[in-house]
């Protein structure tokens, strides 16, 4: 098992998991966060630190596409282990629905 970001950090990368890793496996996208699954060392540390609950078990039914995206950018985007602020209209996107199709970019971000 490993952790996975979801959709619901898209526009939101509030990055308050990002400072609890003990093994700094997150990588920061233009507007997500993302976890690459071999670094996750499946503490769930991260978890109940997001404020818009995107951070979830790759065991969980549909989360398979999650694990993919996560396993991808994670390769492309640079790391990330300190907190930065969140976008200033992060609160807005908390909780909406169809984020991805919406607004995820595969550009990345600045990283540390």
């Amino acid at each position: 098992m490993t952790y996975v970001v979801t959709d619901a950090c898209i526009r939101c990368k509030y990055m308050d998991c990002v400072e609890v890793c003990p093994v700094d496996c997150f990588y920061e996208g233009e507007n997500m966060l993302v976890i690459n699954p071999n670094e996750c060392i499946d503490c769930g540390v991260c978890e109940p630190e997001c404020p818009a609950e995107a951070i979830l078990p790759d065991t969980e039914s549909g989360n398979e596409k999650w694990l993919e995206l996560n396993s991808t950018f994670s390769a492309q985007w640079p790391n990330i282990t300190r907190k930065k602020d969140s976008p200033a209209d992060a609160d807005d996107y908390k909780g909406k629905d169809g984020k991805y199709d919406a607004f995820f970019s595969p550009e990345p971000g600045e990283g540390d």
